[in-house]
This record gives structure tokens, C-alpha cells and sequence, in this order.
């Protein structure tokens, strides 16, 4: 075990205010606000941190539009910590910060750091579920709930140009995993030391609805269960944030990939910004799995974007331990 998940993901926005207001709007728990940069945090101890563009502590941008800026990776222990550090400096400069932190380039150009971080474990306790003939909850009702409050940050997902060779830096230097690959469409990684199905997913920049460059796309908060998925949306919306954009995927969703519901909004920060629950849960005795991408993506879905075409799903699902479904996507000389 080396890499715990997100510790931290920093944006580089236009209008702080207006980019702070989205996240406390969301549910993340404020830390502190002054006029350079606003702190939120979950439960686990993940922060989401924003810096107005210009701001020197920013990295260089790696793509066109607003979103992260850099992704900060939790590692377990100092003495993994080093471990990492000194395989990544011999082939790429790195950095350190005051406290601490690692900073360096991932091989597509993507900024990251890592730093040793105490991860707190989260308590859920979603309402268990009736069905006919199926009565486990009986003279209970659900619980009634005032907000939606995101205990995790469970991934973040990014376009790439090479998403095999954005992944093969992540599973050779860093020790991520391969959970799925959606064929063509995009892989998923899960961190040695989480057992949340994926930590990041890198969606191929050129396919038709992607925009044809590297870039940011979204991140994910878990909660605990459908109804607090739903709420925060209809919280969301009556504050005004919307569910427009083109990687909406659907409105309210589950993915086959991942089974997870979720809902994505419209994110001033960049990007959109995901409620994410119900989610599989992974160890190292999983068996990847390789997709036909539009059966992977949508189970069923409230609104069904254009781009799936729900009447010829192909039924196609194989196992897939050796990841070698990813050889024919995979880019030479890039």
C-alpha cells in the first residue's frame, strides 16, 4: 500500500467568489477564505482548493480551459513517500514545497504532487433497501435528510490524447491498478491503497463528443445513498447551478462500469463536478474487465444523451486480467 487516493485538488478559476459560492453550495465543509484562495474539505480529510488564474502557486496549464490545476496524491507513509520520490527523479525533475509535498509532471504533461497524508476513515450508514418479498426495513422509515454533504473525493477524470500511455505512467511509477478499460472510450485506475472502484479515469480526447485535446473533465464526491444524490440536485438547482452540458450523460444515471449512480453539474470551477454513490468496491483480487464503451456507460439513465444509442447495445463484456484490451488504443510515438 502506497497511494490512499485524492488528498487534494487545486483549481485555477476566474472568479473566486463566484467559484467558492459553487462549493459551499455543494456541501464541502469550508476551512478558511482570504483574498487569494478559498479551502473546503470532506470528511475523509480531502481538500478541493481555489486559486484565482494568475496566481503564481498555480502550475502551468496543460490545457485550455479552467479546471484542476494540479492533483495532489496521499501517501500512506514518509517512507513511501521517499520511495516514489526518488524512482519519479530519475527521469523528470522534481520539487518539494514547504511542506512537504512532491511536485512533478506526469509524462502526458498532467501536474501532480504527493505527500504523506492521514487519510480519516468515513462512517455511512445508507437505510437498507425494501423489495417485495425482500423486507429489510419493516415499521422503519428512510431518514429524512436536510443536505447533501460529500464525504469522499472518489476520482477525477481527464481527456487525454494517449489515455494508455496517460494510464502506463500511473500503473508503472506509481502502482495504480487497472480496474476496466471501456474499449476506445477510456480506462480506469484504481490507487494501490483504496478500494473505491477507480481514483481516476483518463476519457479519449479524440473521439467525436470529446474536444480533441488533453483537458479536465470532472471529479467525483461520494455520498451515501440515491436519496442524497437526489437531493443535492435538487438543492443545486434551486441555487441555480445547472445540468446542461454535452458529459451530462443523462441527468440522474448509473454506469454498468462501476454500477454507481450519479449526477453531474455544471461547475463554474471547470468542468463539472459529480454526486456519486452506490459505486463498486474493489481489492486486488479483482478481475478487470474490457467494454464495448455504450453498454459500459449507461445502465439506464433519465435522459439518454444522443451520442447512445440505446436500441443496438452490444452485450459485450469480457474479462480482461492482463489488460490486453488496451493494445490496439495504444499510441506509438506520441
Amino acid at each position: 500500500m502506497a497511494i490512499l487516493g485524492v488528498a487534494e485538488i487545486i483549481f485555477g478559476v476566474d472568479d473566486l467568489a463566484l467559484c467558492s459560492r459553487f462549493w459551499s453550495d455543494f456541501g464541502l465543509v469550508p476551512l478558511s477564505r482570504d483574498d487569494s484562495e478559498s479551502l473546503f474539505e470532506v470528511a475523509s480529510g480531502s481538500r478541493v482548493r481555489v486559486r484565482s488564474n494568475g496566481d503564481s502557486r498555480l502550475p502551468p496549464r496543460y490545457y485550455d480551459w479552467n479546471g484542476i490545476r494540479e492533483t495532489i496524491w496521499g501517501v500512506d507513509t514518509a517512507e513511501n513517500l521517499e520511495h516514489l520520490v526518488a524512482d519519479l527523479a530519475r527521469d523528470r525533475k522534481v520539487t518539494r514545497s514547504d511542506d512537504g509535498t512532491a511536485h512533478l509532471f506526469a509524462d502526458d504533461g498532467q501536474p501532480i504532487g504527493l505527500r504523506v497524508w492521514n487519510k480519516r476513515p468515513v462512517l455511512s450508514q445508507p437505510d437498507a433497501v425494501n423489495a417485495p418479498g425482500c423486507i429489510q426495513r419493516l415499521n422503519q422509515h428512510r431518514k429524512w435528510r436536510r443536505r447533501a454533504a460529500p464525504k469522499t473525493i472518489n476520482h477525477v477524470v481527464f481527456f487525454s490524447k494517449d489515455y494508455v500511455g496517460s494510464f502506463d505512467f500511473y500503473r508503472h511509477r506509481l502502482g495504480f491498478r487497472l480496474a476496466d478499460h471501456s474499449k476506445g472510450l477510456g480506462v480506469f485506475a484504481r490507487a494501490d491503497g483504496t478500494n473505491e472502484h477507480h481514483s481516476i479515469f483518463w476519457v479519449n480526447a479524440d473521439l467525436p463528443f470529446t474536444p480533441q485535446k488533453n483537458g479536465y473533465m470532472h471529479t467525483a464526491f461520494g455520498l451515501e445513498d440515491i436519496d442524497e444524490v437526489m437531493l443535492g440536485a435538487n438543492q443545486m438547482s434551486e441555487k441555480g447551478w445547472v445540468n446542461e452540458s454535452v458529459n451530462s450523460s443523462g441527468g440522474l444515471s448509473r454506469h454498468r462500469i462501476s454500477s454507481a449512480i450519479y449526477y453531474y453539474l455544471d461547475n463554474p470551477n471547470g468542468g463539472e463536478a459529480e454526486y456519486h454513490a452506490d459505486t463498486d468496491y474493489l481489492d486486488d483480487n479483482w478481475v478487470p474487465r474490457a467494454w464495448d464503451w455504450k453498454f459500459g456507460s449507461l445502465l439506464w439513465a433519465h435522459k439518454v444523451p444522443a451520442f447512445f444509442r440505446t436500441d443496438n447495445d452490444n452485450w459485450d463484456m469480457t474479462f480482461d486480467p492482463e489488460g490486453k484490451s488496451l493494445e490496439p488504443f495504444r499510441k506509438r510515438n506520441v
